[in-house]
């Protein structure tokens, strides 16, 4: 004679403590993930800003900083040494420079930089100013245009900034349709603990940008 049972399925009942456990490892799980692949950005942008990958391109892009009434500050000047020294390679045809200006300032970002490399050897007819750009994704998609204005065949860029600033740079210009490559300047007046602070804060940038884009995170990085 079989024992009596109930034939009612029962619920798996489990304890709420077991919930949270498992809601708590997933947590956790998450977490581990999001600290790891921010710090694999933080590895790649120490890593581009200390790779120079200078080779034949279309033009060499140098990215805007702040300049005094048409001086350019060290930050910028160090960007526009770099520049100097890459020219008489021979390396590019164009030398395109960004950056628009700030409320009250008699002068672009592009225009000061113009000058500099003017008096520097750098012949005028070459240099394509993108002076509206007021972040790093504005001026880069408008080089895009500027480019396609010179030739539909010129795509290929060159990117001149700071070693911090390299990596989201040349992943903005990928965005924006450029066949972009990194020669960050090896004179950064940003060095010390204000470089330590921009990588930090770059890698986050890098981080996000990639998950959302880059014209999203336009303006919170620069």
């Amino acid at each position: 004679m079989e024992p009596d049972c109930d034939p009612t399925p029962h619920a798996d009942v489990r304890s709420p403590g077991s919930r949270w456990r498992r809601v708590l490892l997933a947590g956790m799980l998450l977490g581990a993930l999001l600290v790891g692949y921010y710090l694999v950005s933080l590895l790649q942008v120490y890593s581009a800003g200390r790779s120079d990958e200078a080779r034949p391109v279309d033009a060499i892009v140098v990215m805007g900083a702040a300049q005094y009434d048409g001086r350019p500050s060290p930050q910028l000047e160090a960007r526009l040494d770099h520049v100097a020294e890459l020219w008489p390679q021979g390396i590019a045809r164009l030398v395109v420079v960004t950056g628009g200006k700030q409320p009250g300032d008699r002068f672009t970002e592009a225009e000061t930089s113009a000058s500099y490399l003017i008096e520097r050897g750098v012949p005028d007819e070459v240099i394509v100013r993108e002076d509206a750009g007021s972040n790093s994704f504005q001026s880069l998609d408008r080089v895009s245009v500027l480019l396609d204005d010179q030739s539909p065949e010129a795509n290929s860029v060159l990117i001149v900034t700071d070693p911090y600033h390299t990596l989201r740079s040349v992943l903005i210009a990928r965005e924006v349709g450029l066949t972009a490559h990194g020669s960050p300047t090896t004179t950064s007046v940003v060095t010390g603990g204000r470089s330590f602070q921009r990588h930090v804060l770059e890698a986050g940038g890098v981080a996000v940008g990639r998950l959302t884009g880059f014209d999203w995170l336009s303006g919170m990085t620069d």
